[in-house]
């Protein structure tokens, strides 16, 4: 089983011709309202690709978050939220015609989602092999989550994003870091992934695993070194691409341990939701996955 300790948005998206200029506007091409949230996306796809999940979320009381609850009720995620009295966190997504996405978040209850709660509902989490954690929900009951499950042993993969207030402490609790390469060039102050992944190597990091979008994926740290290329598909929306990597990963990971096979299930889970609109809505089954690969020459 993997757990999931996140959040949960509405995506608010609107597909533009370019984006937004400062003092600018224009008209949308297209509005549209889907379930989102990196916690839930992560959730969501762990389940469609094959693996039994436990989420621990924070659902606003607002129409949102009835939209985000009944969405959640439709896949078999086990006790996957805490209601609140505060609005739902959403987001708001401005996508070009080419695919490329600018996100701005509103967190809403998953600022509500503390230590305390986290606790309250550590027993039916726990029984998890993999936990995954990002930081749209305050960090301090991230760190405090890498460091439970660590003590238990179990798998802790961290993706930074947002990469903001993060604090080195939770470097030491966490298997995988998997930034992208904005996120690892605003941990780390530089462009360049290689002297990047060193830096974070450097200060605690034991694996460091850099998403790049259509230039494919680097890992490298004490389970070895890895370089993949994506695979090649016509973009229509970005959005979620980074969390179902994340979730293909630990999906693939906890059933095989095999490391480069993985990393190309990943990959492909990935590359299938770039080719349809919104975040949850994107995500492939794992069937889909699986005939993607064989029609690319692929066994894995």
């Amino acid at each position: 089983m993997i757990a999931v300790i996140g959040s949960n948005n509405v995506d608010l998206v609107v597909t533009v011709d370019h984006f937004t200029e400062a003092g600018e506007t224009q008209r949308c091409l297209d509005f549209e309202r889907f379930a989102g949230g990196k916690g839930a996306n992560q959730a969501v796809a762990c389940r469609k690709l094959g693996a039994q999940v436990a989420f621990l979320t924070c659902v606003g009381n607002d129409g949102n978050g009835e939209f985000a609850y009944e969405t959640l009720s439709k896949v078999s995620v086990e006790g996957f939220s805490v209601k609140t009295d505060v609005p739902n966190g959403f987001a708001l997504i401005e996508i070009t015609k080419s695919g490329q996405n600018r996100i701005i978040i509103y967190p809403g209850a998953n600022a509500l989602l503390t230590k305390q709660i986290l606790t309250e509902n550590l027993q039916r989490l726990l029984p998890s092999n993999i936990v995954l954690l990002q930081n749209e929900i305050p960090f301090e009951t991230t760190l405090e989550a890498a460091k439970i499950f660590k003590e238990h042993r179990k798998f802790v993969i961290f993706d930074p994003a947002p990469a903001q207030n993060i604090d080195a402490e939770i470097f030491k609790y966490v298997d995988i870091i998997t930034p992208n390469e904005s996120e690892m060039a605003f941990l780390t102050r530089t462009d360049d992934v290689n002297h990047g992944v060193e830096k974070l190597l450097g200060s605690g990091c034991k694996n460091v695993l850099v998403k790049m979008g259509d230039k494919g994926c680097f890992f490298k740290g004490q389970m070895g070194e890895i370089k993949l290329e994506a695979f090649k598909v016509r973009a229509v929306d970005t959005t979620a691409a980074g969390d179902i990597f994340n979730a293909g990963f630990a999906v693939e990971f906890e059933r095989t341990k095999n490391l480069h096979n993985s990393l190309i299930f990943a990959s492909a889970a990935a590359a299938i939701s770039v080719t349809r609109k919104g975040a949850q809505s994107s995500i492939p089954t794992r069937n889909e996955v699986i005939e993607f690969l064989k029609e690319r020459g692929v066994d894995i």
